[in-house]
């Protein structure tokens, strides 16, 4: 090869590695971050009391395929700095292992460990590993410890593992493992990808985060929207939080006070869908808020509007969500109280001015594609996971189905 020859491969290789640098990062999955509650909240937290000298191996299905990947750890509700020895990323196997040949050592600004102060979050740097769309990942992370789970994500519908001594390189973590039923200090996953890719956040409650589906065999509706969207180069962020409300804090803060950091803070994002409002009308009078005055229509057309204005001045879209119908929610467990006739008319005010405001960019009807016709106040049978409140596999498919992709855009 000549001297221009080499000279115009050198030129390419570099405008190819500068392009390549230069691709925006996007969100390809999202856990959100909540406080861990104390022992006289109404539902225990399944998370261990800490984590001392152990691995924490927790799998995920990302929405974008990629070849450079960053994690996200977060301490937003540490009171004290969250140190991690070291972290591994890696294609999921089996249980508590990995693909061999698959795992990545994680760094945080060239060095293995990082200590996130409280508060704060902390952004990896990019680990270069061929990734599917919609193929299932590992992050792997050891804890020097004592550490407790102080920010976690209560409802994983997946298990990790958590093992004895430092093993995020391991393919397998060993017989030493304990399953861990809920997700800790991970909070998000982002990818590098081609300009012209984004991503869309479902904001919501239970519902969005899954509690009904089957567990480890990603069955939310967030996660067929995501099959949906996949191939349109559009991620799908889970920012539910089981509990959550509009206007008042639950299992976590409430959704006005976490919208920056669930939507505007995450790179990529075009839309946000709000599926809110159950907990709201459903808590008040029940076991998990006995004194709390009702909701109203007025209230929570209130709470609406401030997200949509807050979103359109970032140039988000958003789509509003009906609310399902609940009768007969969590009926003859310790939880029973959560529906009557009167909220459930406040629910029918507020779907009416979801559907009919025109506030919203667009709307979902959730409400009228899970209800029973014959009675619109349940769950259609064939959709209820069979607690009268959330839906089951089949009902949170026929919800992503619902969705009018071309909305999103």
């Amino acid at each position: 090869m000549n001297l221009k020859a080499l000279l115009l491969t050198a030129v390419l290789a570099v405008a190819s590695t500068t392009a390549h640098a230069a691709d925006p990062w996007v969100g390809a999955w999202r856990a959100s971050p909540q406080p861990l509650w104390g022992g006289d909240f109404v539902l225990p937290t399944f998370a261990p009391f800490q984590f001392q000298q152990q691995t924490i191996r927790q799998p995920m299905r990302v929405s974008l395929g990629g070849t450079r990947w960053r994690v996200v750890v977060s301490n937003a509700y540490g009171t004290t700095p969250l140190r991690i020895g070291a972290a591994g990323f890696a294609l999921a196997g089996a249980g508590a292992g990995v693909m061999p040949g698959s795992h990545r050592p994680v760094t945080f600004g060239g060095t293995a460990s990082v200590e996130v102060p409280p508060g704060g979050e902390a952004v990896s740097d990019p680990v270069d590993l061929r990734v599917a769309p919609l193929a299932r990942v590992a992050v792997s992370l050891f804890v020097p410890g004592p550490t407790a789970p102080s920010t976690f994500h209560w409802e994983a519908r997946d298990t990790g593992h958590v093992a004895t001594g430092q093993g995020v390189a391991e393919t397998t973590l060993g017989g030493n493992t304990t399953p861990l039923p809920v997700r800790v200090f991970v909070s998000g996953l982002l990818v590098q990808a081609p300009p012209g890719t984004g991503s869309v956040v479902t904001l919501g409650d239970s519902i969005t985060d899954g509690n009904g589906a089957t567990p480890g065999t990603d069955r939310r509706w967030p996660d067929a929207l995501a099959e949906r969207l996949a191939p349109r180069g559009t991620a799908v962020l889970n920012a539910g939080i089981s509990g959550a409300r509009l206007l008042k804090d639950g299992m976590g803060t409430s959704a006005s006070a976490r919208f920056a950091q669930e939507v505007f803070a995450t790179p990529g994002v075009r839309a946000v869908i709000v599926l809110l409002g159950t907990n709201d009308i459903g808590w008040a009078g029940g076991p998990f808020a006995p004194a709390e005055v009702p909701a109203t229509l007025e209230g929570m057309v209130a709470g609406y509007r401030q997200l949509i204005e807050r979103a359109r001045v970032h140039g988000v879209r958003v789509i509003g969500a009906t609310i399902p119908p609940f009768e007969g929610a969590l009926q003859g467990t310790p939880l029973e109280g959560h529906h009557s006739p009167a909220k459930d008319r406040v629910r029918e005010a507020v779907n009416a001015w979801i559907r009919t405001s025109g506030a919203f960019d667009a709307v979902v009807d959730f409400d009228a594609t899970l209800r029973d016709p014959a009675h619109p106040a349940r769950l259609l049978p064939a959709f209820d996971s069979g607690d009268h409140l959330h839906p089951g596999d089949a009902g949170y498919r026929a919800m992503a189905a619902a969705v009018d992709l071309d909305t999103l855009r």
